[in-house]
């Protein structure tokens, strides 16, 4: 049990933690109210006389409503985008967050605004503000994250594993230098006894301040998380397959005992329905929208080389069907003329100038619009693979196939919350995520969150180059050990 010292210090963690909230939520609000108050200033002297005349006489009352509409427009894509999430994510991921939050609520405001003006509003001063927000912005960001960092340095993490090799894991932590640094590492053959006397004396003494929990077996890992539960001690776990299942159950309170239900997994009449209207409607937009650049985007890749515009490739949806995805070419001709199925690599050769430039902005996934129309995929869903490298993953982990309990997606929640080349394991979990706790809001929510993604440079990174799938060299023919 903890001593008086040890009572002192978890007290004092405690405070630690509701003030960095209160300083968080002052942070950002400031923030806000900066790129409100800009707007404020533009709606008094300048936009609302752009109007029609009667809007022009509701003055005061309009003020209100106005900056009230464009208040919770923009605090919605802040919320949604992350661009208040100080201290939770890195310093440039906060800027660009709040920057896109920023433009997307302008862009929302100015059609409001051209519609008040029948015509189009004049662009000289909205332009203006933009700019004066996004300056703002990135100004603030940078002094409220000095000032964030400065009061909460680092947590000290000790990491408890298993016999699985600690350097993916470690790295993850070390590219957030800002938030975790790992002090110890202890393997689990230590005995969880003793590491839970050794967890409890770090502790008191303020060599750490928070546990993580790394691929050791259910009686060590339930030992250890109970222990730091009772001694109020933070923990960071990484959950197996079998957590991320649980965590989409069911509530049920039908005897004087708790249950959690994880049901046979189908969407209902309705979810179906709402889902494929939605990927109907939303393509077919997109199709009009999107069509001069697939023009551009096609002309360019047939004045390069003369090959082909479209690649065609098979990949598995809902089932494991099997259906031919379209993709504007990226790659030679002759990409892999050694019948070998394998994924992009960093700076890999084969990728074409074209294919680079339209591989960044995403250009060469419009075709598949076509395929959401024929139904053979949907708008957010699990990233379809081939069914060779399925083969690969499936043989040394089974679970993988739990992907394909739900159609195909142009995008998903390891697309938004990954990269690339997160590891099979790692998409998989994430993936089960999305499918355990579906909903409409959730799919609407990940469609906001993908155009955040399709700017952000780090969701393209490749595998490396001696990678033929994402997975790493430690994971080859090694089964995951998901249960032990």
């Amino acid at each position: 049990m903890l001593n008086t010292n040890g009572n002192y210090y978890v007290n004092r963690l405690r405070r630690r933690e509701s003030f960095k909230r209160l300083i968080n939520i002052g942070l950002s609000a400031i923030c806000l109210f900066l790129e409100i108050a800009l707007f404020a200033y533009m709606w008094q002297f300048h936009f609302q006389f752009q109007l029609v005349d009667p809007l022009q006489k509701i003055w005061y009352r309009g003020f209100l409503l106005e900056n009230g509409i464009y208040s919770v427009i923009l605090i919605f894509f802040s919320v949604t985008y992350g661009g208040m999430r100080l201290g939770y994510m890195k310093n440039t991921e906060i800027i660009f967050s709040q920057v896109f939050a920023t433009l997307m609520a302008d862009v929302l405001i100015y059609a409001e605004l051209c519609m008040m003006a029948r015509s189009v509003f004049p662009p000289d001063m909205f332009l203006l503000m933009v700019v004066l927000q996004i300056v703002a912005v990135i100004i603030y960001a940078n002094i409220a994250n000095k000032i964030y960092r400065t009061a909460f340095p680092p947590r000290e993490l000790l990491l408890i594993h298993g016999d699985r090799p600690i350097a993916d894991i470690c790295k993850k932590f070390e590219s957030r230098k800002d938030k975790y640094k790992i002090t110890k590492c202890e393997h689990i053959r230590k005995g969880a006894a003793e590491l839970c006397r050794e967890i409890l004396s770090d502790y008191q003494n303020g060599e750490i301040t928070a546990v993580v929990i790394w691929d050791i077996n259910e009686k060590d890992r339930n030992t250890i998380l109970k222990f730091c539960y009772a001694q109020s001690i933070r923990v960071y776990v990484m959950p197996k397959i079998s957590d991320v299942i649980l965590v989409g159950s069911e509530e049920l309170h039908v005897f004087d005992t708790p249950i959690l239900l994880t049901r046979e997994y189908s969407l209902s009449m309705e979810q179906r329905f709402i889902k494929r209207s939605i990927d109907v409607v939303c393509s077919l937009i997109l199709l009009v929208i999107t069509s001069p650049l697939m023009l551009l985007t096609a002309l360019a890749i047939k004045l390069y080389d003369g090959g082909p515009v479209l690649y065609k490739q098979v990949r598995c949806t809902i089932g494991q069907r099997e259906f031919y995805i379209m993709k504007f070419r990226s790659m030679r001709t002759d990409a892999e003329k050694d019948g070998v199925a394998r994924l992009a690599q960093k700076n890999d050769d084969r990728i074409t100038p074209i294919g680079k430039v339209i591989r960044k902005c995403r250009l060469d996934e419009l075709p598949q619009l076509i395929n959401i129309l024929r139904g053979d995929m949907s708008f957010i869903g699990p990233r379809p693979e081939r069914p060779e490298i399925i083969a690969q993953y499936t043989e040394v982990m089974p679970e993988f196939a739990f992907r394909m309990k739900v159609k195909a997606g142009l995008a998903g929640f390891a697309q938004v919350y990954g990269k690339y080349n997160t590891s099979p394991y790692d998409k998989l979990k994430l993936d089960l995520t999305y499918i355990e706790n579906y909903s409409v809001w959730l799919d609407l929510k990940l469609m906001l969150l993908t155009l955040k993604v399709l700017f952000w440079p780090d969701s393209t990174e490749g595998v490396e180059s001696e990678q033929v799938t994402a997975f790493k060299a430690e994971y080859d023919g090694r089964a995951e050990k998901d249960d032990n």
